[in-house]
């Protein structure tokens, strides 16, 4: 009986330490198991799942991408062109915009390329006495008008002291324009650069098409 005890035992005991080891974990306790990494892994599948970690989208971004169902076909043909309108409007209106910030792939064939840019900036930069063309345009129309023959005479020397004033400052511009370019884009085409910065000098600065880039006195 003893001996059989004892054999029992010693199977018991045999058989305990070949099983596998089991942990418990209990509530409030760190395993061994728990790596720093598996925590981070952890935190960053988290916040993937709750949207943090990530700039919030401004209003506008998110209403373009919110996804809903798409509008009805149109049923008239009247509603069909009314739609295509719209579309034609909307896509005009960002074209403009995006032209207007000087995007270079939504800016005419003329305003194109780093040399136009370039010389963009060189009229933009300084003050130029072409600015006053269209007011002094208008004062010399509305003289026709007034049928009066010395208030003519005082504008035609006006024009006249404009004109010549506009010259010499389209002078050192185009000096200007070339010497940038020289500098800057010295194997880029300075074809029709400087008639393009003249022409710009006479358009009033706030409707200059591209907008301003730079602010006078910057160069």
């Amino acid at each position: 009986m003893v001996r059989r005890a004892h054999a029992s035992a010693e199977a018991l005991g045999r058989a305990h330490v070949d099983l596998p080891v089991v942990k418990l974990r209990l509530p409030g306790r760190r395993t061994d198991e728990t790596t720093p990494g598996a925590s981070a892994d952890l935190t960053e599948q988290l916040e993937r799942a709750g949207g943090k970690g990530r700039p919030t989208p401004k209003r506008s971004e998110a209403q373009g991408r919110r996804q809903g169902p798409p509008p009805p076909p149109p049923t008239t043909r009247k509603e069909a062109y009314r739609r295509m309108r719209q579309s034609k409007t909307a896509d005009r209106g960002t074209n403009r915009a995006a032209a207007a910030r000087g995007d270079q792939s939504a800016l005419p064939a003329r305003d194109r390329g780093p040399v136009r840019k370039l010389v963009r900036d060189v009229v933009d930069s300084r003050r130029n006495v072409g600015s006053l063309f269209l007011l002094v345009a208008a004062l010399a129309v509305s003289t026709f008008f007034l049928r009066n023959p010395a208030v003519q005479t005082y504008v035609s020397l006006l024009m006249m002291a404009f004109f010549l004033l506009f010259i010499v400052d389209s002078f050192f511009l185009a000096r200007k324009i070339k010497r940038a370019i020289a500098e800057k884009l010295p194997r880029e085409s300075s074809k029709g650069a400087v008639w393009y910065g003249v022409s710009r000098t006479t358009m009033i600065r706030r409707w200059r098409f591209p907008k301003p880039a730079v602010e006078p006195g910057a160069r």
